[in-house]
């Protein structure tokens, strides 16, 4: 079966490395266009490593790219991390289609930050979604799913690495053999269950300590490591991490203890406990050398 992979950075590159240590046919590569200033895209390093050609496409609504998709006479396209739109004519050059990797339990979280939601929201689980992909965002015909439990103190970054990544990479292998069998299932999504989120922006990471503390717990966490929960001490704005639900009482936003296990400060019906924080423009560091840098003492207040 010859195979296109089309994605990007590292989950695009664990993909079409496990294709081929499989042995998969791989008859092309693309990718999303070089940033300006930005490093190498992992996925087109190792595939030229690998000796393809990487084609980078700026859209995929031109002639032009879909006569390149055409001229690999590919039986199907394995969609690893896609941020431009593709339209249907180039979704169905492909003999068997084309199938797509989705962070989320379709058709709950479409959007692009389908992993930091679930965990914001307070969800108990999340999991992931190899689709046939249409002209919509993220609505296709579902082909598999894994789900994945969330824990009580799990990130977006540890959802991601542990679980959705790793799961992911084989999921999409997975598929591969459904589709190569002729046994791939396509079931459509509920779509009176779906739910859409746009991204998970600095705008939606601003710390309410007046919120009930599970609250303020979900938003640090679903937001750790990216774009990272923010309040301000004083006029310096700072970023959050590793954040635990523990005993305290206080104002909103107060600082109950700095000790080396971190800075616990005073939310809705209890406190949260950092364990490391980002001054604006700085490095991270552990939260009780920040508070000995920054002279925090019990008794200040957040926010």
């Amino acid at each position: 079966m010859r195979i296109v992979v089309h994605g990007q950075q590292a989950f695009g590159k664990a993909v079409l490395e496990a294709l081929l240590d499989r042995g998969e046919n791989i008859v092309g590569v693309f990718c999303a266009p070089d940033g300006e200033g930005r490093p190498a895209d992992p996925l087109k390093e190792f595939a030229q490593e690998r000796g393809f050609e990487v084609h980078q496409p700026e859209s995929w609504k031109k002639e032009e790219v879909w006569e390149q998709m055409r001229s690999l006479e590919p039986d199907l396209c394995v969609m690893a991390f896609v941020t431009l739109f593709v339209p249907q004519q180039v979704l169905d050059i492909p003999k068997r289609g084309t199938i797509q990797y989705h962070p989320s339990l379709l058709p709950l979280h479409r959007g692009p930050s389908s992993i930091n939601w679930p965990i914001i929201m307070g969800r108990k689980e999340t999991g992931l979604s190899i689709f046939w992909p249409d002209e919509g965002l993220d609505e296709g015909p579902i082909l598999l799913q894994k789900t994945v439990a969330i824990g009580p103190d799990d990130t977006l970054g540890s959802i991601y690495f542990n679980t959705l990544f790793p799961m992911g990479v084989e999921a999409m292998c997975e598929a591969v053999d459904l589709v190569r069998e002729g046994k791939a299932p396509r079931v459509e999504q509920d779509h009176s269950k779906k739910t859409y989120e746009s991204w998970c922006r600095k705008k939606n990471a601003e710390i309410d300590w007046s919120r009930p503390v599970q609250d303020v717990h979900n938003l640090i966490r679903g937001t750790d490591p990216a774009p990272g929960a923010w309040t301000m001490n004083g006029d310096v704005q700072i970023q959050l991490y590793a954040s635990t639900m523990v005993e305290g009482e206080g104002a909103p936003g107060e600082v109950l203890n700095v000790s080396g296990e971190g800075i616990t400060i005073a939310a809705g019906g209890g406190a949260v406990r950092i364990g490391r924080v980002r001054p604006a423009k700085e490095k991270k560091v552990g939260a009780d050398e920040y508070a000995q840098a920054a002279g925090l003492s019990a008794g200040a207040r957040f926010g």
